[in-house]
């Protein structure tokens, strides 16, 4: 007996150390799912170079600093990391229980765009300036707290073992809950998001079991309030002559169909492997509107050609493979369902920007993930980032 516990003091005690903790098979460092993280920085890093050339000529959105949102770029993808990290070590099961305060805190914030706090910003009354050159996009935030409070209802007695789909009822209360921040985002009217969030809700109820009935439902009402949002005028005129220079883009070519036609040239000099970082025609003379925001795709094309493109795809298509790999290992439904409404989040929004840089869909004023300027955009894709790979932490060793 003396010998056995000398041997495993022996044996174990070194696992007690710090490196010995980190590198551990239990660790989190050894769980985190490292090429969605590596993949999520590349495109970050890629992104900060692709801003850089958009705006260091564009003296009047510069401050007179060529490197003004090249530096901002990589401080918002700092601290996304840093909410990452946060939401690591908090765990998705923990966020789980604090899930309506959160909710309600995106309500409010959400809300409070459309008082005297909300400020317009290209064309879009959707941000709440906070000062110091800040600003806030709470609609960005509202996507993740749509993922989780419907997680939260439609998992919760599946996971207690007590149903093995969610009734019909908790369908419909996943469905109001998501409906109120986003019947609050069309009023201002960010079509843009909307369109995310239903992209996620549909995700979301795919991934949780529920009857197609509802999936084929939520897609007729869908259509049906699109039309009527288009016959009440909820749009804003611009809006409207996006659409309609999407549909005959020789409708207004210096106008609403400028910023496409603009775009479709930028990508299209590009070629195979473009002009060069910094040296694009329609990127150095300036004639791609919001370059650095909604068409930073479009530098990409023209400085970095059709290989710079592919990248940025395949980078892309590694975070959404692997994202469904920690969907389909997950021993829960909330962390499977958390995981489906990321990837619909993602897919769509990057489909959507890259389409309407490319002409195939119209401009809906979405950045591309990661790789576009913006703050609260970078926070709350960094957030989801964590989200995943709490999932992935979280799960049984043997899964």
């Amino acid at each position: 007996m003396q010998t056995a516990n000398k041997f495993s003091v022996s044996r174990y005690a070194p696992q007690k150390g710090p490196l010995a903790r980190l590198t551990a098979r239990d660790s989190v460092l050894r769980r985190l799912d490292w090429p969605i993280l590596l993949s999520a920085l590349a495109m970050s890093l890629i992104g900060a170079l692709l801003v850089w050339s958009a705006t260091r000529h564009r003296d009047t959105l510069n401050q007179g600093d060529p490197q003004y949102f090249l530096w901002r770029h990589l401080l918002n993808t700092g601290i996304g990391l840093v909410l990452m990290i946060g939401t690591v070590l908090l765990g998705h099961r923990t966020l789980r229980g604090a899930v309506p305060v959160l909710y309600g805190l995106s309500l409010v914030l959400v809300a409070a765009v459309l008082t005297p706090l909300g400020a317009t910003i290209n064309g879009a009354h959707a941000w709440i300036v906070v000062g110091g050159g800040f600003s806030l996009q709470p609609s960005e935030f509202v996507k993740v707290t749509i993922i989780l409070v419907m997680a939260m209802l439609l998992a919760a007695r599946v996971d207690a073992g007590d149903l093995e789909h969610p009734e019909h009822r908790t369908v419909v209360k996943a469905l109001c809950l998501a409906a109120a921040p986003m019947g609050i985002v069309m009023l201002m009217p960010d079509l843009g998001s909307v369109m995310v969030m239903v992209v996620i809700v549909l995700g979301v109820l795919l991934a949780s079991g529920a009857s197609n009935r509802w999936v084929l439902g939520l897609i007729g009402a869908g259509t049906a309030g699109a039309i009527l949002i288009w016959q009440l005028g909820v749009l804003d005129q611009y809006q409207i002559n996006r659409f309609a220079a999407f549909a005959n883009p020789a409708l207004d070519p210096s106008g609403a169909g400028y910023n496409t036609n603009q775009a479709r040239i930028a990508i299209g000099g590009g070629g195979l492997t473009g002009s060069g970082l910094f040296k694009g025609p329609q990127t150095t003379g300036q004639f791609v509107p919001e370059q650095q925001t909604d068409f930073v795709f479009t530098v990409a094309g023209e400085e970095l050609g059709f290989v710079g493109g592919l990248l940025i795809l395949g980078l892309l298509g590694v975070v959404l493979w692997r994202a469904c790999m920690i969907a389909r290992a997950t021993t829960e439904l909330y962390g499977t369902i958390v995981a489906a409404g990321i990837i619909a989040w993602f897919a769509f929004q990057a489909f959507e920007n890259i389409g309407m840089n490319l002409g195939i869909m119209p401009v809906a004023g979405l950045p591309l993930p990661f790789v576009s300027y913006g703050g609260s955009s970078m926070f709350a894709v960094w957030v989801a980032i964590g989200l995943l790979q709490s999932i992935r932490v979280q799960r049984p060793l043997s899964a």
